[in-house]
């Protein structure tokens, strides 16, 4: 079981994508492998991959993914010596499709600082994210940390045990909390910031950027005190943005609420320090391409899911313990194309550090 999921994990380092890519890739350098003690009876079928796919212990798997993060994770903050922000956001398994019709949903916690996945918890077939979230951070230290996520996890027993576990939050105030979302931009027309700065212009993407950051204290925005319990800061972040091809202006307001003082510097670096997750999901699409792959039952794509994200793991933790910041700038693409030109590079790229 070790050799299949240590192959799957090379092949998948090494852009195979499919089974049938994984099988010809352990054949092709199986000599190679066993000089390392592995597969000394072969290579295994193709119907071997399904079978352990389906028959591993998902939550037990996921786990173990947990105990190599916590190593490494560790060590990187270490050398970082900085506040970690935590990312917490759902991701939709397209490749799998339930009973029910609806997509497998997957939570995860992700270190901003170290581009580690540090757990994940399954949405119950019926459930959502806002019961994952909890358990979620269960799992998680998360004491003097921040934690950013997005409207769905603005739930009273979310912030509180967030709270309880000494953590920070910063997560985004949408419509889906009517009565305080409403009530804060009511009242934030009468109210003047506690302070304001902007960022920008910066030029990525094809589009010129200008943010503007308003913090408030939320003493005097919230109108139900005791239900969200304490003190709690409002950041409104405006965005002005100019496409370069074309010279359209658009412009977008969001609001966020954490439980950070008023005084905390640079609020921004949480709200943007949150789309980090963002990247590293689209990361898994279009590098991994997990969307793209089919899997019939829901273990199986959580499986995957846990392999995918170790291989990703792997790829940050090589660029955080690497000391030229030539090689900490390299995207996951080009280490993709690099490691897959040869196994002997792939065993090179694997022991460096």
């Amino acid at each position: 079981l070790e050799d299949i999921i240590m192959l799957m994990v090379l092949a998948r380092a090494s852009k195979c994508v499919g089974r049938a890519e994984i099988i010809e890739f352990g054949r092709h350098n199986l000599n190679r492998l066993r000089k390392i003690g592995m597969f000394r009876n072969g290579v295994p079928s193709e119907a071997t991959l399904c079978r352990m796919e389906n028959g591993i212990n998902d939550p037990a798997m996921a786990d173990s993914m947990q105990e190599f993060a916590r190593k490494y994770h560790g060590e990187l903050l270490e050398e970082l010596c900085i506040g970690e922000i935590i990312c917490i956001d759902g991701k939709t398994e397209h490749g799998t499709v339930q009973e029910n019709g609806r997509n497998p949903d997957i939570v995860s916690a992700y270190s901003f600082n170290t581009g580690i996945t540090l757990a994940t918890e399954a949405c119950q077939e019926k459930s959502n994210e806002i019961k994952a979230v909890p358990l979620l951070i269960d799992k998680i230290d998360i004491a003097g940390k921040v934690v950013t996520a997005d409207a769905m996890s603005m739930q009273k027993d979310i912030i509180d045990k967030i709270r309880k576990k000494g953590g920070d939050f910063l997560i985004e105030l949408k419509a889906n909390q009517p009565s305080l979302r409403y009530g804060v931009e009511d009242r934030l027309e009468g109210l003047a910031p506690v302070y304001t700065y902007t960022e920008g212009p910066e030029l990525g993407h094809g589009r010129i950027e200008t943010r503007t950051y308003r913090v408030y204290d939320g003493l005097e925005a919230i109108a139900d005190k005791g239900k969200w319990g304490g003190n709690m800061t409002i950041i409104e972040y405006e965005s002005n943005t100019v496409k370069k091809s074309t010279g359209v202006r658009t412009a977008e307001k969001r609001l966020y609420v954490s439980s950070l003082p008023t005084d905390t510097p640079a609020l921004g670096a949480y709200v943007r320090g949150h789309w980090s997750i963002e990247s590293m999901h689209w990361g898994m699409d279009v590098n991994l391409l997990q969307d793209r792959i089919k899997r019939k039952s829901t273990r199986a794509a959580r499986n995957l899911d846990t392999i995918q994200r170790i291989v990703y793991s792997v790829f940050s933790i090589w660029k955080g313990l690497r000391k030229k910041r030539a090689d900490k700038r390299k995207g996951m693409a080009e280490l993709m194309r690099h490691v897959s030109m040869s196994f002997t590079r792939l065993l090179r790229f694997l022991s460096q550090k």
